[in-house]
């Protein structure tokens, strides 16, 4: 379950839904969950869900059991190298805006489900299939600049208007449609046009 579908389902809605949505912290990513794998044993899970572990069995004065265990991670990090073009392609086209990838400044583009707000005018994603999007950051229901990425869609903040990776409208307040710009990469250099 997503935090959105968590927050929907406890009743949250509107502006307080949006408020929650957009306290996203960094290590709110994933939640290092106890779980029992089927072997009986206990361990965490990881970001992609692979879990193993042991339990110690150890017991200090408060009554809390101690559990170690491993993680094992296997979660991809950088961008869908097949969709990646020659630099030399990428100089000949007109971008609206270029993006450094190795600059720390846009680091959060090099994690799958990383978005970043850039120049207050895009909102620019590496979505989970690993392919970078890039979105207007006004949002069509009313000219707000509130749009932010989360769970493979586009979301404005504001009231909750909802767009597909492609800008279509997928709620009420979101039928406008959203404007939606192209990208291209050499792996290096991001450009969106």
């Amino acid at each position: 379950m997503t935090r959105y579908e968590f927050l929907k389902a406890a009743g949250f809605s509107g502006a307080s839904l949006m408020a929650l949505l957009s306290c996203v912290k960094t290590d709110d990513s994933y939640v290092e969950a106890l779980v029992q794998n089927p072997d009986g044993t206990t361990g965490t899970t990881s970001a992609t869900g692979t879990s193993s572990g042991t339990t110690t069995g150890t017991t200090s004065g408060s009554g809390t059991t101690t559990i170690t265990g491993t993680t094992t991670t296997v979660a991809a990090t950088k961008a869908d190298s097949s969709v990646f073009i020659s630099t030399e392609a990428l100089s000949k086209i007109t971008p609206k805006i270029t993006i450094d990838l190795k600059s720390t400044t846009y680091s959060k583009l090099n994690t799958l489900g990383g978005y970043l707000v850039v120049s207050n005018t895009y909102v620019i994603a590496l979505s989970k299939t690993g392919k970078f999007i890039a979105a207007t950051v006004t949002c069509s229901h009313e000219p707000k600049k509130r749009i932010v990425y989360s769970n493979e869609e586009w979301y404005c903040t504001d009231h909750g208007a909802r767009f597909s990776l492609a800008g279509k409208g997928l709620n009420s307040n979101g039928s406008k449609g959203l404007t939606i710009y192209k990208t291209a990469t050499d792996g290096n250099t991001l450009v969106i046009y």
